[in-house]
């Protein structure tokens, strides 16, 4: 199935790409864009975390709802979709919400890379110190609602994101506990349109979870150079 992507980057990169095993925690709009790219582009082992159920109003913007999935767990449909796009491909599915309860067993799972979509601060916090701690290269989404403008998503250290009220948080927090703000993030520097309530723009998402994924493939295929 990859004789496409061999044919541009060869055989020896795909190979590489494929002996790499990636955690995602999150699997919603830019997460679940982020997963089904890794597995189209060689990606074989993934673990998935998501403890939440898909619901009618998530099938604006995420891949795996469908009227055929609704009310299933997202880890666990995608795990399904998975092995229909690639037979071979291993996944571990994990329907908790990860914290500070399960992170240590989490970290006991072989893996290279960790991808941070899903919602809660104190869960990105926990994951890019745990990341740190073990020496896993990890990438974050930042906010993502209320904004329309996919030329102004990027990949950047997160101390170089403007107009995005989580980033802002999670940048004070990593201060507060002495980490350098050098951590790799997908970010809008868009200003969010006000509202009470977070909306969401689906080419936004999308295009931020392709920059993730893109940005795990082009990180291990440059090993290779």
């Amino acid at each position: 199935m990859f004789d496409r992507l061999i044919g541009l980057i060869g055989q020896e990169k795909v190979d590489l790409i494929k002996s790499k095993k990636v955690l995602i925690v999150g699997v919603g709009g830019v997460g679940g864009i982020a997963l089904e790219t890794l597995i189209r582009n060689g990606i074989e082992n993934i673990i998935v975390v998501d403890k939440d159920r898909i619901d009618e109003t998530n099938k604006n913007r995420q891949i795996i709802a469908l009227d055929s999935t609704i009310d299933m767990y997202k880890a666990e449909a995608f795990k399904n979709r998975i092995e229909d796009i690639n037979k071979n491909a291993k996944v571990t599915v994990i329907n908790e919400f990860l914290d500070a309860s399960n992170i240590d067993e989490i970290f006991k799972l072989d893996f290279d890379y960790v991808i941070d979509t899903c919602d809660t601060v104190d869960t990105k916090i926990l994951l890019i110190k745990y990341a740190l701690k073990h020496g896993k290269r990890i990438i974050s989404s930042m906010g993502m609602g209320n904004k329309l403008d996919t030329t102004k998503v990027s990949i950047m250290p997160i101390k170089k994101t403007s107009y995005d009220p989580l980033a802002k948080v999670i940048r004070r927090k990593l201060r507060e506990e002495g980490i350098e703000d050098n951590i790799m993030v997908v970010s809008s520097i868009e200003e969010a349109k006000k509202s009470e309530k977070i909306y969401s723009y689906s080419p936004v998402t999308n295009y931020a979870g392709l920059l993730i994924a893109d940005y795990i493939i082009k990180d291990i295929i440059k090993e290779d150079n």
